[in-house]
């Protein structure tokens, strides 16, 4: 008993490798294996799953009223509302940027429950219970809320249109499909083409009524406008005509009104005028007078540009012209030159006078410019002091100018828009036009047998894997060694398949090449290499509940070693159920019942079997007090006695669960062989079990799969014992 402490993580190492698992291959986060097991295992139950699927489906596909799907196509234009500017009431489509919401907006106002109504009351649906008869309805019988049962009936005829009606938008284009779904072809047609109807004439009764609504509201701020230009009018007159003011500007009636506004204002422009032009005047006579005064009388241009003047002096040039040609031929007093000379001095006086008389013309109008400019000099101040007086009069009579103004140039903006809206309206554009009217269609678009098919396939995929799934997640069952492993975290030391129906265990093991038969000795194997020593000395075979194998398996333990010439005692422990004497065809009288009773010795209770070196204790008549027997000391020493006689004793003892046998069996022997019964035990049970062989301290050398279907659980190429005897096998 001092070897069994180390003798458990060795007996595990040897086990896994008995399994061929060293070094162990890690599984990735999906085990494919395992789900394929699960899937095998279950095969049948999905298959019948998916075909009551498909039955289904099918039953349904030719079950179900075909339906029919009218379509019809609209062209939607967007447009952007104008009430003050434009040519047009509703939105244009260079000034609203959201397309798509404008769109969505219309396929909302389709679908309305107003415009249901409008086809209802078009299609006179509202009459009979033809629709009813038609959509395969049945009219309700009683009201409904606060309806009457003739209301109820119409919001019922409005529901099933609305919940038959598909308004579809293709990407990236503005034609809307109308669809309706219906039992009767001729019914969709209609019902379609009436709503793409409905929708055109509400679209157009909406633009009218929106353009109504902007006339009346022109028409409202017009007459509000008109009265306050009146009123703005009357005081701006009744306030000039306390305050004295006149208006003098030009146009005062039109509202265009040019020049000053007040008469003071207007003279006093006037009068600057006219002092600006006094005082060029006056300042071009000075400048003349300047150039008169200081210039030679006969060297000025005024006097050289007068005619009298010229003909004056070409008059004394000539008579200059003789005098100095008869002087050449007559004196000084000759008669003819002193008269020649005195009608030279004659026009010489004439021009002298001329010329002054020029020069005092100068003079007189630079006095005369003087004397203006001084005048409209003194009247401008005058004025000046007028016109301030009167701007502090004017004051309010500019706010009620600028008042008047506002209220013209808004009542001539209102009246003009109000113009053009009666001019368009009623004749505004339709931005909704039908591209294809709706013709009944031929084929039905439901029900679809492919998809129908193909949904049922599906939905019996998902419930048969939803089977699987809850199934393999609910039921613990021990099916293979990755659940022996995951499950009760022992590793497997073998596999034991199951037999065909007509095959015993001990006729399987009385064939050396049989799949049992090979199972165990791959068991055996595995025990002698658990320890450095070889195998355990002493053994005990238990098992979580009954009939899973571990008498089986301790009789082919027992024949196995004895086989290779280790001396076996094999022990019959489970008194309550014992099957070791039939096993080997011995007598049950004896056992170790009566050995622990001590009512026989060891020698007396030792029987020799068939095969050699293999000796058997029977149980023995079954005792009242099982338990009570092992537990006492009479086992523990039986077990010192045979272990000096023999090389190996192999302890059948009874299951785990329910009874305390095999924990103090376990608690005296140097190994424990676990056994489970695939497909059989559950992992629930074998934890319990395991955890009481933990408490009493049992080294568990590692556990037997027993009965294991590979084909049942799609393992077959995993778990393979067969091998062709007597045969050529390449590199084997």
């Amino acid at each position: 008993m001092n070897n069994t402490t180390p003798l458990t993580p060795r007996v595990q190492d040897v086990s896994m490798a008995s399994q061929g698992e060293v070094p162990h291959e890690e599984s990735g986060p999906i085990d494919l294996r395992a789900i394929w097991s699960a899937v095998y295992r279950n095969r049948l139950k999905l298959v019948v799953t998916i075909v009551a699927a498909l039955l289904l489906g099918l039953l349904v596909t030719f079950l179900s009223t075909p339906i029919f799907r009218a379509e019809a196509r609209i062209q939607i234009d967007q447009q952007a509302a104008e009430i003050l500017a434009g040519n047009d009431v509703e939105p244009n489509s260079d000034s609203v940027m959201d397309g798509d919401r404008f769109l969505q907006t219309q396929i909302d106002v389709i679908k309305s429950r107003t415009l249901a109504r409008q086809v209802a009351e078009n299609l006179g649906l509202y009459r009979n219970n033809q629709f009813f008869d038609k959509m395969h309805m049945k009219p309700a019988t009683e009201p409904r809320g606060a309806y009457n049962l003739q209301q109820t009936h119409r919001e019922q005829i409005v529901d099933a249109l609305q919940r038959n009606l598909d308004i579809e938008l293709p990407v990236e284009s503005r034609v809307a499909i109308i669809s309706f779904d219906s039992p009767d072809r001729q019914l969709s047609a209609s019902v379609a083409n009436s709503f793409a109807d409905s929708y055109i004439v509400s679209n157009i009764q909406r633009k009218f009524n929106t353009t109504a609504y902007a006339r009346q509201f022109l028409e409202g701020q017009l007459r509000q406008t008109r009265q306050r230009l009146e009123e703005s009018e009357r005081a701006q007159i009744d306030y000039a005509r306390s305050a004295g003011l006149i208006d003098a500007s030009t146009g005062a009636g039109d509202g265009q009104s040019t020049g000053p506004r007040s008469l003071t204002t207007a003279n006093l422009v006037q009068l600057n005028q006219s002092y600006a032009l006094a005082s060029a005047s006056r300042v071009a006579a000075e400048q003349r007078w300047r150039e008169a005064s200081g210039t030679a009388l006969l060297s000025q241009p005024e006097v050289l540009a007068n005619p009298a003047i010229q003909t004056l002096l070409q008059e004394r040039a000539k008579l200059q012209g003789e005098y100095a040609q008869n002087a050449k031929r007559y004196l000084g007093d000759y008669p003819g030159q002193t008269q020649a000379a005195a009608q030279i001095e004659t026009v010489t006086s004439q021009i002298e006078r001329l010329a002054r008389g020029i020069r005092d013309g100068i003079r007189q109008q630079y006095q005369i410019a003087v004397a203006q400019e001084k005048a409209l000099s003194s009247d401008l101040e005058k004025m000046k002091g007028t016109t301030l007086t009167e701007q502090g009069r004017g004051v309010k009579a500019n706010i009620l100018r600028r008042e008047v103004d506002t209220n013209r140039t808004l009542y001539d903006a209102l009246l003009q828009r109000y113009k053009g809206v009666s001019a368009t309206a009623g004749a505004s554009s339709n931005n909704v036009s039908i591209i294809d009217r709706a013709d009944p269609p031929i084929r039905p678009v439901s029900p679809k047998l492919f998809l129908n098919l193909a949904l049922a396939l599906f939905a019996g995929l998902l419930l048969g894997v939803g089977y699987v799934v809850l199934r393999e997640h609910f039921d613990d069952a021990i099916r293979s060694g990755e659940d022996v492993e995951s499950e009760l975290g022992v590793s497997m030391i073998g596999v034991v398949p199951i037999l065909a129906t007509d095959q015993t265990p001990g006729g399987e093991l009385q064939k050396v090449r049989s799949d049992m038969s090979e199972a165990y000795y791959a068991l055996r194997a595995a025990l002698e290499l658990s320890t450095p020593s070889g195998a355990p000395h002493s053994l005990m075979v238990t098992s979580s509940g009954a009939s899973e194998g571990k008498s089986t398996t301790s009789y082919a333990l027992a024949r196995g070693f004895a086989q290779i010439g280790r001396r076996v005692a094999l022990i019959d422990a489970d008194m309550r159920k014992p099957a070791q004497h039939r096993n080997f065809g011995l007598s049950n009288k004896v056992g170790l019942a009566n050995l622990l009773a001590r009512q026989a010795t060891l020698h007396e209770v030792l029987q020799r079997t068939d095969t050699p070196n293999l000796s058997l204790i029977a149980a023995g008549p079954v005792p009242i007090n099982p338990a009570e027997l092992i537990a006492g000391a009479g086992f523990a020493a039986l077990l010192d006695q045979i272990k000096a006689e023999y090389d190996i004793v192999l302890v059948d003892a009874p299951p785990v669960l329910g009874l305390a046998d095999a924990p103090t069996l376990a608690s005296q022997v140097e190994a424990t062989l676990f056994v489970v019964q695939a497909n059989h035990a559950r992992g629930r049970h074998a934890r319990m079990a395991l955890t009481r062989l933990k408490i009493a301290r049992a080294a568990v050398v590692g556990v037997l799969l027993t009965k294991f279907d590979a084909k049942a659980n799609g393992q077959s190429g995993d778990y393979n014992y067969t091998y062709s005897y007597g045969q050529a096998d390449e590199g084997g």
